[in-house]
């Protein structure tokens, strides 16, 4: 088996990149020359870097170039104009699909790292299926639910994941929180009740190469995530907890929050650097919950994400620390 890894300088693809070279899977990554490779350099070693990217149809087929598998976690999680998720997360995933189709049958099987947000809302009293209809809410759902439209059109055998939040070390996101309640500021739209599952990076990134071969993933659409669900509010409480720091309340009303994300849009585009609050990001903030079913996932394959949802959060914060991100 030699796996190509696409988005392996990513928050989720570099924990994938670690999971494969702790197997000793033979692996090759997907990079552009203007890549960071901050989180890579322990294990660039240990793999081949070819240079490409998903817009490059020539750089697409020589980085296929002897591999049997493929785990395709590049995508577009913020952007500054919508039609940016789209060139990636469906575009970009149609012409990976399309280069793989000139391999003659020598891929055996593609794993495409997709979005509960491809999904859309659900609850803790109904959480989100793989055979419900799908009903996205974001531009950003709506490509990601596009791009495995592309897979599934795929002649390759193929399997779709579907995280929902995915928190850890080097995740960027969930940083602002921590910083927040370091301030001593416990921030919370609607009183904070919106119930959210998450998926621990590390587990995601285990289940991920875990689907490169089992037989009864083929095929198959899987949610990821672990078995905690809990509130915004009390994921903000819970932080605070580990960081065993006072907190002051500051609900917010949600008719704030559409004026904050159109206002934090336009400082993104005079910076010309995307965040994710976002106009496109108010739709999921406002959505009642997102909340995974993961039976599927368990039942068929055995694979789950082991890590609760606080002993993550600890290493998480443990990581920002020790880094010097907090």
């Amino acid at each position: 088996m030699k796996v190509l890894l696409t988005g392996a300088s990513g928050f989720v693809g570099s924990h994938i990149l670690d999971r494969l070279c702790t197997r000793g899977f033979e692996s090759a990554v997907l990079l552009r020359p203007a890549s960071s490779r901050q989180f890579l350099e322990s294990n660039l070693g240990r793999v081949e870097v070819r240079l490409g990217s998903l817009g490059d149809e020539a750089s697409l087929r020589e980085a296929l170039r002897g591999v049997t598998h493929v785990i395709h976690a590049a995508g577009c999680t913020k952007a500054l104009r919508t039609q940016e998720f789209h060139a990636v997360n469906q575009a970009g995933t149609r012409a990976l699909v399309q280069a793989i189709a000139t391999q003659n049958g020598q891929v055996q099987r593609l794993v495409h790292i997709s979005s509960l947000a491809a999904a859309g809302p659900a609850g803790a009293d109904r959480p989100a299926r793989e055979e419900d209809e799908p009903g996205p809410v974001s531009e950003y759902g709506r490509s990601k639910l596009a791009g495995e439209g592309e897979v599934k059109d795929s002649q390759t055998e193929w399997v779709i994941l579907r995280p929902p939040a995915v928190y850890g070390p080097r995740d960027t996101d969930f940083l602002p929180v921590f910083k927040a309640i370091r301030a001593h500021l416990l921030l919370y739209f609607d009183g904070g009740s919106q119930a959210l599952s998450f998926a621990y990076v590390k587990d995601l990134a285990s289940a991920c190469v875990e689907c490169l071969s089992h037989p009864a993933a083929a095929g198959r659409i899987y949610n990821v995530a672990g078995d905690d669900v809990v509130t915004a509010r009390t994921l903000a409480e819970m932080i605070a907890g580990l960081m065993k720091t006072w907190t002051m309340p500051v609900p917010l009303p949600g008719a704030l929050l559409w004026p904050v994300c159109v206002g934090q849009d336009l400082l993104s585009r005079l910076k010309g650097r995307p965040n994710v609050l976002s106009r496109q990001k108010y739709f999921e903030l406002r959505a009642s919950a997102w909340v995974s079913d993961t039976t599927r996932l368990r039942q068929e394959t055995g694979i789950r994400c082991p890590t609760p949802l606080l002993a993550g959060l600890a290493e998480t914060l443990d990581w920002y620390r020790r880094e010097g991100w907090l």
